[in-house]
């Protein structure tokens, strides 16, 4: 996979299937659609690419901050093999200028030279958003593609969105995110040192300073996974400001694996988080803190033995 950054970095040549997006968590709906554009180019010998449009110029422009559910890297490293390209197009003011007819002769047709365009129902593109689906569909003859609209998923009533799942995230519903996502969300860092308290009352833990561009979830104690060298293990993680220990404001994704001992420090690691379990506290002592990391322990493995039972 090739990874490209600006739609003026892309020199190919050969015909191909191509999907259009924000990509932001890559949800179980943006996942239909880079499978399409896989499958397509896979059968048809043509090059596939995943073209993802990166808002953040766009929101610096307007000085405004928009937190993602996944960073750059994040997106690389989970769309990694899945297309013959990723490539990241900065989302400029120039490029939100764009007419669409011009964005569809310009780029779909001329840049991309494609036979396959792979979008979403709701696809809007070019300035005021006013390309859509019927605009797409009346240009294929002239431009020579086929049209794939791809309707959207739905989890319950709701129809599966970035916005929805950054609500989830933000509310504590690590749960209803990760049945959306099709994994749980969290976060990709390098291990930093901490004060060695886990290990000394025999929790040892791993550390992650919580990265401001992405979405906050609620403050407390989830179960999840980590994964370190390819492996996965299960995990207890407290996002917050240790309060019974520390002073200050400094967030910390701070894990303790079940299973696993080691020295991970430097490591980059990801954890992501399946199920709020509860709030952050400040104990009266550690003897209370290291009790009730002791009852968060036996709720995880009830909560992993459950999870384990309901997949046979």
């Amino acid at each position: 996979m090739k990874y490209l950054t600006g739609l003026s970095s892309y020199q190919g040549s050969r015909r191909t299937a191509i999907t259009f997006g924000k990509f932001d968590g890559i949800h179980k709906g943006h996942q239909k659609l880079v499978g399409e554009v896989q499958f397509l180019g896979r059968v048809t010998d043509i090059d596939s690419i995943i073209c993802a449009f990166d808002m953040a110029p766009f929101w610096k422009s307007r000085q405004m901050e928009k937190p993602t559910i996944m960073t750059p890297g994040e997106r690389r490293s989970f769309l990694k093999g899945k297309a013959d390209y990723l490539l990241e197009c900065p989302f400029t003011q120039e490029f939100s200028s764009i007419l669409p007819e011009e964005f569809i002769r310009r780029y779909i047709r001329d840049l991309f030279h494609a036979r396959y365009v792979v979008v979403g129902e709701d696809f809007r593109f070019g300035c005021g958003k006013k390309g859509d689906i019927a605009m797409l569909k009346a240009f294929e003859k002239e431009c020579g593609y086929e049209l794939h609209a791809i309707a959207k998923e739905r989890f319950g009533d709701r129809e599966i969105s970035s916005t929805y799942i950054k609500e989830c995230i933000r509310e504590g519903r690590a749960d209803l995110a990760r049945e959306m996502l099709g994994y749980g969300y969290g976060m990709t860092g390098t291990v930093i040192s901490g004060n060695r308290l886990g290990r000394s009352i025999g929790f040892p833990t791993l550390n992650l300073e919580w990265q401001k561009e992405k979405i906050l979830p609620r403050k407390g104690v989830y179960f999840g996974r980590t994964k370190i060298d390819g492996v996965w293990y299960q995990s207890i993680s407290n996002l917050g400001t240790k309060p019974t220990v520390e002073a200050g404001d400094r967030l910390l994704l701070e894990s303790h694996l079940l299973g696993f001992q080691g020295d991970v420090y430097g490591k980059c690691v990801t954890t992501e988080l399946f199920s709020f379990h509860r709030e952050e506290k400040k104990f009266a002592n550690i003897e209370a803190l290291k009790e009730q990391i002791l009852s968060d322990v036996e709720e995880a493995v009830r909560f992993f033995e459950e999870e384990r039972e309901e997949k046979e």
